[in-house]
């Protein structure tokens, strides 16, 4: 598939490098403070203030985290309230202040000054989140911003696994360790620090009351949030997501160390290769998505992080081995087998997350767009200390690790269950990514003449009975389509047409009452506006050239004037959906899999001359288009 933009081209810009490099480094010092702090809890020996090390990394962990449940909605809304890329040149010089403060905690080895510095490195982080992603909207491209939160979410988990590495190899120096990670922490805020200088400006898209009060500005958030049903699960999701992998990142030390019987660099490793697939998921998503949102991949997501979690249980050792490196690991029977779960869990974590991030952002409402964030954070926050919670508890009741992996990832079908219940469009969209990514390859041309927003007629030849799951799986926006109320109600492709909101049309002489409503529906939906899709030809072709256009179009345009953009498909015809050498769907296989197809996009066309013989004219210049 073609695609409109190049997610690479966006590090050489301006608009996004400063603010990538700025976030990267970040969570690159987030993760160097938080790994030495962690290893030097669990390896140093001994209870660690009174609690074990075990319960101590999960305290530790609730602390990082706290500040997100606490402040989110007032970083949100001072967000949106002042120039975004001012304020993150002052959280990044707060950030130095920070790194000073755990410098000392490291050179004294004061666990309570680290857990301030790791509590503080929470707040920072938590003014930073609603930036760095509302700011994404305001700098980018409609079909840009797939690519940016792929390319943000993939160099965040690379920085986690590059400073979860350099924590864990500075505060394993003998003697001196604790001091290089402090060093290291007051070194990368600085660089953070000095690359927040190049971002571009991004002023305010409304004025904000500031509300001071956390409380009731969480609970306004929440209601904001409340308004899209869709956005709202898509927070539930991400959080759900924050709740796994929070316990699993926070329980890779224990879990080397009491399960495989490993040391802190077997832990880095492993943790590596968890890292390294979030990072490849998260680019694999951009991929997947072709530059638009793509939330059918987020229950194909559900699928492989609940199976390969399952199976972690099952292909952890039954007794540690004391003293295994990482080449002892790897000789270890089952150990490819424990790297592969925790690298597609990885993996599918990334296509899990990236296309709910990118639906949050794009159908909030921009003015809302931090507090929208913000409140995403809150939740993120409040099952990220619920994971802490559940780890605490578990482990205090006796379960073993691999026991919480395997409840977590059990967990995770009943959250996919209710998510996917309450918004049907994942479902709908992984059915319509699956078939269209199962039979065809798509190639096509002309995206930027699909309008960014606004209500438009998309006009197409009608040369299968797929026609319809393809436009819906390459539109980056909804399409409603117009259609015969036959196909409409054909099996299993009903729960597509429906929950896509498609418009069920007859004949005047068959049902005149349907063909009013639908044509009053078309109405509602371009002055909402929307999309809406329709066949002109008012069938599917039956010799593979196209039929003569009707004129609903024209009576469309004329109750509501809105742009009309031709479509054209090639490739379909002697598909197994397709009309030819009989019915369709007769002849299985025929065209095998996999099978290409163009879809060429006109420039759109005024209402004006938006009549039959002008589109016909149109779509067949079109279907010749290389």
């Amino acid at each position: 598939m073609t695609i409109a933009h190049n997610p690479l081209s966006l590090l050489k810009t301006r608009r996004f490098l400063p603010l990538f490099t700025t976030q990267f480094l970040g969570a690159f010092n987030d993760n160097v403070l938080k790994q030495a702090l962690l290893l030097l809890i669990t390896f140093q020996g001994g209870k660690v203030m009174g609690l074990s090390p075990a319960l101590m990394v999960q305290v530790a962990s609730g602390l990082f985290v706290l500040p997100m449940f606490l402040f989110s909605a007032s970083a949100g809304q001072i967000a949106d309230a002042f120039d975004k890329a001012r304020l993150v040149r002052w959280v990044k010089l707060a950030e130095v202040g920070i790194a000073l403060i755990a410098a000392a905690g490291f050179f004294f080895k004061q666990v309570p000054l680290l857990l301030s510095a790791l509590f503080l490195m929470g707040l920072h982080s938590t003014v930073f989140g609603p930036l760095k992603y509302s700011i994404l909207p305001q700098h980018l491209h409609n079909d840009e911003i797939v690519g940016g939160n792929a390319w943000v979410e993939s160099g965040t988990f690379v920085a986690i696994l590059l400073g979860s590495i350099l924590g864990g190899v500075l505060i394993a120096i003998p003697d001196t360790g604790p001091i290089w990670a402090g060093g290291a922490c007051v070194l990368l805020a600085v660089c953070g620090w000095l690359t927040s200088l190049s971002i571009p400006d991004a002023p305010p898209l409304a004025k904000v009351a500031l509300n001071w009060n956390p409380f009731s500005e969480i609970a306004q958030n929440m209601r904001i949030a409340g308004r899209n049903r869709a956005v709202l699960m898509g927070m539930m999701g991400i959080s759900w997501f924050w709740f796994y992998g929070a316990m699993m990142l926070s329980q890779f030390g224990p879990f080397v160390k009491d399960v495989i019987g490993g040391s802190e660099h077997l832990s880095t490793f492993l943790l590596s290769t968890f890292i390294i697939g979030i990072a490849l998921g998260s680019l694999l998503a951009e991929r997947a998505s072709g530059g638009k949102v793509e939330l059918g991949l987020v229950p194909l997501a559900s699928i492989g992080m609940t199976v390969f979690g399952v199976d972690l249980y099952f292909a952890s050792p039954s007794a540690p081995h004391p003293g295994l490196d990482v080449a002892g690991f790897i000789a270890q029977p089952g150990a490819w087998r424990l790297m592969a779960d925790l690298v597609l869990i990885g993996v599918f974590g990334g296509l899990y997350t990236i296309p709910l991030y990118a639906l949050i952002q794009t159908r909030c409402d921009p003015e809302y767009r931090s507090r929208i964030i913000a409140a995403n954070n809150i939740l993120n926050a409040g099952f990220m200390v619920a994971s802490a919670g559940y780890a605490f508890f578990a482990l205090s009741q006796g379960a073993s690790i691999p026991q919480m992996f395997l409840y977590a990832a059990l967990m995770n079908i009943a959250v996919a269950i209710f998510i996917y219940s309450v918004v049907p469009e994942f479902l709908q969209r992984l059915i319509v990514w699956l078939l269209v990514h199962t039979f065809y390859r798509v190639e096509a041309k002309g995206y930027a003449n699909i309008p960014a927003e606004g209500p438009a007629v998309i006009v197409c030849n009608h040369v299968s009975f797929v026609d319809p799951l393809i436009l819906m799986a390459e539109s980056r926006r909804p399409i409603r389509f117009v259609m015969d109320h036959r196909i409409f109600k054909m099996p299993i492709i009903n729960f597509v047409f429906r929950e896509g909101r498609a418009i069920p049309i007859a004949p005047a002489k068959e049902d005149p009452a349907m063909l009013e409503a639908a044509y009053d529906e078309v109405a509602k939906t371009l002055e909402a506006g929307e999309l809406v899709g329709i066949f002109p030809e008012g069938r599917i072709t039956d010799t593979g050239e196209l039929n003569e256009f009707k004129s609903g179009v024209t009576r469309i345009v004329e109750r509501t004037p809105v742009p009309v953009v031709p479509m054209a498909l090639s490739g379909l015809w002697g598909s197994f959906f397709s009309r030819k050498d009989g019915p369709a769907m007769s002849k299985p296989f025929r065209r095998g899999f996999f099978s290409r197809i163009k879809l060429s996009i006109g420039a759109p066309i005024a209402p004006g001359n938006a009549r039959p013989e002008i589109l016909q004219a149109e779509i067949a210049q079109l279907r010749e288009r290389p």
